[in-house]
């Protein structure tokens, strides 16, 4: 089986919209991954969900593959996004809308929060 880095980097690189958390998009298993999830459902963005708490190896791996210590991180088109606070503050601000726009992400067209 390949390594964690490269597992991690398969699945940013072959899904446009890919959120690694606690729980999964159905059922959060933590306020923070939920927020970032009820953001990603709003826009009616297509995310897929990684639970990291089934994954040891990808639970550590993440946080050292993007050098960000925290759960969850979004990442669009194959790039760190950030966590529930930068997720939040960018959708609240439209660039979140924007970068899925154009990473070519079909959203809904909805107002800014």
């Amino acid at each position: 089986m390949a390594n964690v880095q490269e597992r991690i980097q398969k699945l940013i690189s072959e899904n446009p919209v890919v959120l690694f958390m606690k729980g999964t998009p159905a059922s959060p298993q933590c306020g923070f991954s939920g927020q970032v999830v009820q953001i990603l459902d709003y826009l009616g963005a297509p995310v897929v969900g990684v639970n990291v708490l089934e994954d040891a190896e990808i639970r550590q791996g993440i946080k050292e593959f993007a050098n960000w210590p925290t759960i969850p991180q979004l990442y669009v088109n194959g790039e760190f996004v950030g966590g529930c606070d930068i997720a939040r503050e960018m959708f609240q601000s439209g660039e979140l809308q924007a970068m899925l726009t154009e990473a070519g992400v079909a959203i809904k067209q909805a107002a800014k929060a």
